[in-house]
């Protein structure tokens, strides 16, 4: 598990690796890392889900990592990079020399975890959390966000049903 200060960490050598081949990235963070960095409901995740530019350098410097840490070589990986559907609002979590890391807006990450809506994760009290920090008091109001950044098309049935059953108890 990574803790929050072991991911601060992780970037600040993913930064140094960055330096080092003159490279400036971004790393758009998500999932867990999202909850543990920025609204510290976690003490720590598996890996750092997150999008990333430019992938193939930031790609390899993490794998340099990984081996030095002694880290699986996906303990940052894009594996959610489809449910980012448009740009979203962005909140900067660090900026370094070579790298910048941001993170969605609250609003984002709700309908991001909507439409994951994986009940076998913490997606279930994340989205709780989010609702609960948010301030939405109705099941229209959730959907209202979720159709804000993702057409109508895009949102599978299961969100539909994970959505009010929150809202049911």
């Amino acid at each position: 598990m990574l803790s929050i200060k072991k991911i601060k960490s992780l970037f600040f050598l993913l930064n140094d690796e960055l330096t080092k081949k003159k490279i400036k990235g971004e790393i758009g963070i998500c999932g867990g890392a999202v909850m543990c960095l920025v609204f510290q409901t976690r003490k720590a995740t598996k890996d750092v889900d997150a999008i990333f530019e430019p992938s193939a350098e930031i790609r390899r410097a993490a794998k340099i990592i990984a081996h030095k840490e002694g880290l699986p070589e996906n303990w940052l990986n894009d594996a959610a990079k489809a449910y980012f559907h448009v740009d979203p609002p962005k909140e900067n979590i660090l900026e370094l020399s070579h790298l910048r890391v941001w993170a969605p807006r609250a609003d984002y990450m709700l309908a991001m975890k909507c439409l994951a809506a994986r009940f076998d994760t913490y997606d279930k009290d994340d989205v709780i959390f989010l609702i609960e920090y948010l301030g939405l008091q109705k099941t229209e109001q959730v959907f209202q966000l979720i159709e804000k950044y993702y057409p109508h098309s895009r949102v599978p049935p299961k969100t539909q049903f994970f959505v009010e059953e929150l809202f049911d108890k």
